[in-house]
C-alpha cells in the first residue's frame, strides 16, 4: 500500500465513525472530545474496474479483492488525532498531530455539515461548518508559515556570506519534509508574482506563499458528513457555492449510513458493496429496521452513495491523480501457478514503464529492457507514460 490518506477533523464530527465505516476497524466512537488519542491505521479500498474480463480471465488477487468486475485495491487510512486550537504551536497533541499529518499524501477533512457541534466539538445548534474548514486550514497555514520563516531566515543569513543560494533552493531544503523541490517552489513563487527577493515580502506575501505551498503539498477533500439531515443539506447549498471555497473539493457523506449498511451486509441482511448507490434487502427485517433502511436508501440514491467510498477515491484519483496499473503477460495472463493479475498497483500520475519497474523492485528496474502493452502487444520504452488501468508485462534481464 503505497499511499496514505490522513483523516482529520475536530472532535465529535463523526471522524471515527467514518474511519470505522471505511475500514470496518473497531476503534472507539463517541460524541465527546478526544475519543481518538493515538492515530488509528486501517486498510481502506479504492475501486478500479478490473482488467481481467477484457482478456476473458478471472483475476485472483493477492491483495484486496474483486467483486463483480470491480477490483477493491487497498490503501492506508489514518485517523489522525489531536486537532485543537494552537496545534501548530504544539498545544494538545500538536507536534505529534503535525507529524502524523505530514506522513499523509492527501487529507480528508470530516466536517459536521449539520452544524450540531461547535468548534470545540460540543453539542450545539446552528454552527457554521465554514468555521471548521477555516480552523483546520488556518492551523495548517500557520504551521507552514513557521517553517517558511525559518527558511527565509537561513537565506538572509547566508545572503551576506559567500555560500549564496537562490531562495527557492533554501526554501525547498527547509520544507523538504513536505515533498516539494526547488522547481516546484519557484513555480509557486512565480504564480503569486512575489519576485525572488524575500526581504521585499511582507507578512501577507509570506502567508500567501505558505498557503500556496500547503495547498500544493497537502491536497484536501472535505467530507461533508451528516448530509442525511435537512440542516446539512441547507449548509451544503450555501457553502459549496461560496467562492471562498472554490479551492476545495466537497463530497456529501453519511458515515453513519455507510457503517449501518456494512454491518447489515455482514449479517446478510442487505446485499451492498462499498460505494454502491443502492442495495437490496435480502432477509426478513422488522418494520422499524425496514423503515431505517429505506431512509438510508433515500439518501444513497439521491447522493450516489454514502460518500465514504467516494471521498477516499476522490482524494486519491482526483486530488492526487493516482493511476492503477496491472502487471500482466502479453501472451498469457496467468503465471506458472495459474494466478491472474494478482496485484493492482497505485502509482503517481505520469509514471513511466521504468517507474513501474522500480516500484516493483530495484533489480527489476535496473534490468528493465522494455515493457509490453498487453492490450495492443506493442513494445513500450522505459520512458513511456502509463495510462490508468494499463496492463503491462515487464521484460527484464533479471
Amino acid at each position: 500500500m503505497s499511499y496514505k490518506i490522513g483523516l482529520v477533523g475536530k472532535p465529535s464530527v463523526g471522524k471515527s465513525t467514518f474511519f470505522n465505516a471505511a475500514t470496518m476497524n473497531d476503534v472507539p466512537e463517541g460524541a465527546y472530545p478526544f475519543t481518538t488519542i493515538d492515530p488509528s491505521v486501517g486498510e481502506a479500498y479504492v475501486r478500479v474496474e478490473c482488467a481481467a474480463p477484457e482478456f476473458d480471465e478471472t483475476c485472483t488477487p493477492d491483495t484486496g479483492y474483486c467483486k463483480e468486475g470491480t477490483r477493491y485495491v487497498p490503501t492506508k487510512l489514518v485517523d489522525v488525532a489531536g486537532l485543537v486550537p494552537g496545534a501548530h504551536e504544539g498545544r494538545g497533541l500538536g507536534n505529534q498531530f503535525l507529524t502524523d499529518l505530514n506522513e499523509a499524501d492527501v487529507l480528508v477533512h470530516v466536517v459536521d455539515f449539520s452544524g450540531t457541534t461547535d468548534i470545540e466539538g460540543e453539542n450545539t445548534e446552528g454552527h457554521d461548518p465554514r468555521e471548521d474548514i477555516d480552523f483546520l486550514e488556518n492551523e495548517l497555514d500557520q504551521w507552514y508559515v513557521g517553517i517558511l520563516e525559518k527558511g527565509i531566515e537561513k537565506f538572509q543569513n547566508r545572503y551576506q556570506g559567500q555560500d549564496e543560494l537562490a531562495i527557492e533552493v533554501e526554501l525547498a531544503e527547509q520544507m523538504s519534509a513536505f515533498g516539494i523541490n526547488k522547481d516546484e517552489v519557484k513555480k509557486l513563487v512565480l504564480r503569486l508574482d512575489l519576485g525572488f527577493e524575500p526581504e521585499a515580502w511582507d507578512e501577507d506575501d509570506r502567508e500567501a506563499l505558505a498557503r500556496e505551498i500547503r495547498q500544493y503539498t497537502k491536497p484536501m477533500v472535505i467530507a461533508a458528513n451528516k448530509m442525511d439531515t435537512p440542516a446539512a443539506q441547507a449548509n451544503w447549498e450555501e457553502i459549496t457555492t461560496d467562492p471562498d471555497y472554490d479551492h476545495l473539493t466537497f463530497v456529501p457523506a453519511s458515515a453513519h449510513a455507510e457503517k449501518a449498511l456494512k454491518n447489515a451486509a455482514e449479517q446478510d441482511v442487505v446485499d451492498y458493496h462499498a460505494g454502491d448507490d443502492d442495495f437490496d434487502i435480502v432477509a426478513d427485517v422488522s418494520e422499524e429496521q425496514e423503515q431505517g433502511l429505506e431512509q438510508i436508501r433515500e439518501f444513497v440514491t439521491e447522493f450516489g452513495g454514502t460518500g465514504v467510498q467516494q471521498a477516499i477515491e476522490t482524494a486519491l484519483f482526483d486530488e492526487l491523480g493516482v493511476i492503477a496499473v496491472f502487471p500482466g503477460g502479453a501472451e498469457a495472463m496467468g503465471d506458472d501457478q495459474g494466478r491472474v493479475m494478482r496485484d493492482c498497483f497505485l502509482l503517481p500520475e505520469g509514471s513511466t514503464t521504468s517507474d513501474f519497474a522500480y516500484h516493483l523492485h530495484s533489480d527489476i528496474g535496473d534490468g528493465l529492457l522494455h515493457g509490453l502493452n498487453c492490450r495492443t502487444k506493442r513494445q513500450m520504452g522505459g520512458d513511456t507514460e502509463l495510462d490508468h488501468r494499463e496492463v503491462v508485462e515487464l521484460v527484464t534481464t533479471s
